[in-house]
């Protein structure tokens, strides 16, 4: 499997599960995740799942400071309902991350663990989505403006030769470079960026 090179330069997030400590599944309990994570499990990579990781992390890291954030104990809530625009790929991003279910996930074992209804759409947000820790109620409300790393002009030309088969194979290969380097930009160059993520 060859991935962008870039995918191993975007930031990471140890996280700490404790389920996965309970079933000796990982040492500790901590689980890193990676960008390429986030792809595998997209299929794809878009400033859509660029954008979704880097909020997820973002504001992981304000919940939780130094300290790992604790997967399955943040409850992620969408101002959209899951099937409006993008948000059911955003979703599919922060629930990898958190751990965070619908009525789908894990049950519990003897009243622990249980990561149901963690994940919730068309909630009272000001922003795109929220954060909240179930263990202290600390909330983070996050947005993520992917305008301010805009594509490259030829993009869309070429995406609409690529789309109705007019597009020859170094075309083709154009736009799959021009796409991953708008995601490049955004996952690494502005990964940092306040603009890119506000949180609040």
């Amino acid at each position: 499997m060859t991935l962008p090179a870039f995918f191993a330069d975007a930031p990471r997030v140890v996280m700490y599960d404790p389920l996965a400590e309970f079933l000796g599944a990982a040492e500790g309990g901590l689980i890193e995740y990676g960008y390429a994570d986030a792809v595998k499990l997209a299929g794809h990579s878009c400033p859509t799942v660029a954008g979704a990781y880097l909020v997820t992390l973002r504001a992981l890291c304000r919940l939780y400071g130094d300290r790992p954030p604790e997967r399955g104990a943040v409850r992620v809530s969408f101002r959209d309902g899951q099937t409006d625009g993008v948000t059911g790929v955003m979703a599919g991003v922060a629930r990898l991350l958190t751990g965070a279910t619908q009525e789908d996930g894990f049950k519990g074992i003897a009243g622990r663990f249980d990561r149901r209804r963690l994940l919730v759409f068309d909630a009272d947000c000001d922003g795109e989505m929220a954060f909240e820790r179930t263990d202290n109620g600390a909330r983070v409300e996050a947005a993520f403006h992917g305008e301010i790393v805009p594509a490259d002009a030829r993009m869309r030309e070429l995406m609409q030769a690529v789309l109705v088969g007019m597009a020859g194979e170094a075309e083709r290969l154009e736009f799959g470079r021009l796409w991953q380097d708008r995601v490049r930009r955004i996952v690494v160059d502005h990964a940092d960026d306040p603009r890119l993520v506000t949180l609040r």
